[in-house]
C-alpha cells in the first residue's frame, strides 16, 4: 500500500504560524515533535540538520511562497510520519538545485519515512503539492489541522 501525504501527516508535528529565526530552528521544532510523538529516533533531528548542510532542500516555487522538504536516512525513523510548518516570516534554506543560492521559505515539510521507496514516492507527492499554487496558498492560510487536510485532499482531487 502506498502511503499518502495526508495519511502520514502527524497532528502533533503540525506547527501553523510558527515564528522561527532560521531553518535549524524549524527543523529542531518539528523533529522534536516527531520524536515526542514516537515516530523518530533521538538521532533524527541532528541527522536532518547534518544532511541539510550537504544536500539542501530549499525549493523556489512559482507562487508567492517557497518551500523546503528536509529529511534524512530511513534508519533514523521508527514509523512513517510527516511534520509540517507554516512560517509567519521566511527563513533561509539553501536551494536544492543550486546550493550556493538562498531560498526564503515559508512552508516546510519534514519527512520521516522508514523505507527508501516510500521516501522517493513521498518526495514526488510533496513536489506535486508544491506545483499547485492554490494548494500551497491554502496550506499557508490554514488555521488548523482540518484545513491542512482539506488543502491536501484538494490536491488529490486536482490530480485525479
Amino acid at each position: 500500500m502506498t502511503l499518502t501525504l495526508t495519511d502520514c501527516l502527524v497532528p502533533e508535528a503540525v506547527n501553523l504560524g510558527m515564528d522561527a529565526e532560521n531553518a535549524g530552528e524549524v527543523i529542531r521544532n518539528i523533529g522534536g515533535k516527531l520524536l515526542y510523538a514516537g515516530y523518530v529516533r533521538e538521532t533524527f533531528t541532528d541527522a536532518v540538520l547534518a544532511r541539510e548542510k550537504t544536500i539542501p532542500t530549499g525549493l523556489p516555487l512559482s507562487g508567492k511562497h517557497n518551500a523546503a522538504i528536509p529529511h534524512t536516512d530511513v534508519h533514523h525513523v521508527i514509523k512513517p510520519g510527516i511534520g509540517l510548518a507554516t512560517l509567519v516570516r521566511p527563513v533561509v534554506f539553501k536551494n536544492m538545485v543550486s546550493p550556493e543560492e538562498a531560498v526564503e521559505v515559508r512552508l516546510v515539510f519534514v519527512l520521516a519515512l522508514d523505507q527508501p521507496k516510500s521516501q522517493i514516492e513521498m518526495l514526488q507527492e510533496v513536489a506535486q503539492v508544491l506545483q499547485r499554487p492554490g494548494v500551497v496558498n491554502a496550506l499557508m492560510e490554514a488555521k488548523n489541522l482540518y484545513q491542512v487536510r482539506e488543502a491536501l485532499k484538494n490536491n488529490v482531487a486536482e490530480k485525479s
